[in-house]
């Protein structure tokens, strides 16, 4: 198992996300996450939004430690996870805004892009994203503000 806290993991993704999804899957099982995988199941076509919200619903009701969503670029499963409230979805490419997205935003869910991340850099991506820390002090003020905002 990896050091960080997250022990359950949300997973998503459409077609474009599903063979990288897969792969990320396996190599958290085996490092000892728990996996609740909300779909889709293959490379047939469905629609992003419908999977990006599942997980990040699950997330966002504590069901799960954390979320990670996959599609062809990242960008459509963020743009929707981030609906959710109480969800704090990043987009990441690479490893280091994985890391500041933790430290500064206590991102709760994570979302690659299989047609631009290959598996390897997906991996590291996802494992310095579970190790990293929220940092708290003036960050955890930020993403109160952030919670805040949604509220008024």
């Amino acid at each position: 198992m990896m050091t960080g806290t997250p022990k359950k993991i949300s997973m998503g993704c459409d077609h474009a996300g599903y063979n990288l999804k897969k792969y990320l899957a396996e190599k958290l099982a085996a490092a000892g996450y728990e996996i609740v995988d909300v779909g889709t199941d293959s490379t047939d076509r469905v629609d992003y939004p419908v999977y990006g919200r599942e997980a990040a619903e699950k997330v966002a009701a504590g069901v799960c430690d954390r979320g990670i969503l996959v599609c062809g670029s990242g960008v459509g499963m963020s743009i929707s996870a981030n609906k959710v409230r109480g969800v704090r979805a990043v987009l990441c490419n690479e490893p280091f805004t994985a890391k500041l997205s933790r430290e500064h935003n206590d991102s709760n869910v994570l979302c690659v892009g299989e047609r631009l991340t290959g598996t390897e850099m997906a991996w590291e991506i996802v494992e310095t994203w579970l190790n990293t820390e929220h940092l708290g002090g003036r960050h955890a003020q930020r993403v109160a503000m952030i919670e805040t905002e949604i509220d008024e």
